[in-house]
């Protein structure tokens, strides 16, 4: 169910603030999962907003489920930066890592409260162990390139910059983005962190310059894109020049979409000797930990009980 007006809740409600939210698999998942879950009657509703909507819009929303007693919370994507910018005053809380980051994708409440969490850090984490080899980036000199530099880019460079990861960090990072802006705020960003990993801003105004950075990319490095071209926009931040690096990973944040950006990388994996991502454990591990915080239970991210909700989530994967 998607809507754009919201109205009274009559169950118990989480909602999906999105730009395509019907097209979303979570809409055949979520039922099955508050089975399995055992959540007891509850619905999801989708909510379609423009991208970088009137702010007025997203005050809207985040003071209706405030207000409304069986609205529980939302999983935010897309709006994750906007929505925190234009609503930060309706939180009672934000974790450390909303934060820092400047984002929300998690609104849940507590005790009376609203709370906002960032959990891309953490759910891309997850994801990006799920597939790199144990230790990856121990005395490797492969590199990281995060095509965009919104909000998942921002959170997967704050995740493998963690100092207490070290030594599994990369030893470079590459952010590209088509607008200046984008490039400085993450840079302001960094530059609040000790993160002792380099990074290097690179403006990107067309696919052509992704092209040049990407070809140029040490064997074994990680390609990531964080773009939303391929979902909430058609195309791909690359051209048909570009080269993926040799033995190297690339990283589709979607799983849904015309992914084109995924079919470049397809047409090059045996060539290329790649390992190819699409962002279907992210999906997972995104809206469990979410449903996690907005329904207060505790689901794993690992082990039998972790893998038969993944089991259901496959079966319904369109």
């Amino acid at each position: 169910m998607s809507t754009t007006t919201p109205s009274p809740a009559e169950i118990p409600t989480m909602y999906f603030i999105g730009v395509t939210t019907l097209k979303s698999s979570i809409m055949d998942v979520f039922p099955r999962w508050a089975d399995s879950l055992e959540l007891g009657e509850c619905v999801l509703k989708g909510v379609d907003f423009k991208l970088h909507d009137d702010p007025a819009r997203y005050r809207e929303m985040v003071q209706f489920i405030k207000d409304d007693p069986l609205s529980l919370g939302a999983l935010v994507t897309t709006h994750k930066l906007d929505l925190l910018h234009a609503c930060r005053d309706l939180f009672d809380e934000l974790d450390p890592l909303a934060a820092m980051l400047g984002e929300v994708s998690s609104i849940s409440k507590r005790d009376g409260k609203l709370v906002g969490h960032a959990k891309d850090p953490i759910t891309s984490g997850l994801a990006v162990e799920a597939f790199l080899p144990a230790d990856y980036w121990v005395g490797n000199k492969a590199e990281v390139c995060l095509l965009g530099a919104g909000g998942s880019a921002l959170a997967l460079s704050y995740y493998l910059t963690l100092s207490e990861n070290a030594p599994n960090r990369p030893g470079k990072i590459i952010v590209t983005a088509r607008k200046q802006r984008r490039l400085d705020e993450m840079r302001n960003f960094h530059d609040k962190l000790a993160y002792g990993v380099s990074i290097d801003y690179r403006l990107a105004p067309d696919a052509a310059a992704n092209d040049v950075i990407v070809s140029a990319l040490r064997p074994g490095s990680l390609v990531v894109n964080a773009t939303g071209l391929g979902k909430d926009g058609p195309g791909s931040p690359l051209g048909n020049a570009a080269n993926f690096p040799e033995q190297g990973f690339v990283w589709e944040f979607n799983y849904r979409g015309d992914l084109l950006f995924l079919d470049q990388a397809r047409a090059q994996e045996k060539s290329r000797a790649l390992t190819v991502e699409d962002g279907w454990i992210y999906f997972i591990h995104g809206w469990t930990r979410v449903i996690a915080e907005v329904f207060a239970v505790d689901i794993p991210t690992s082990g039998p009980r972790f893998d038969e909700l993944s089991r259901i989530a496959s079966s319904s994967k369109s």
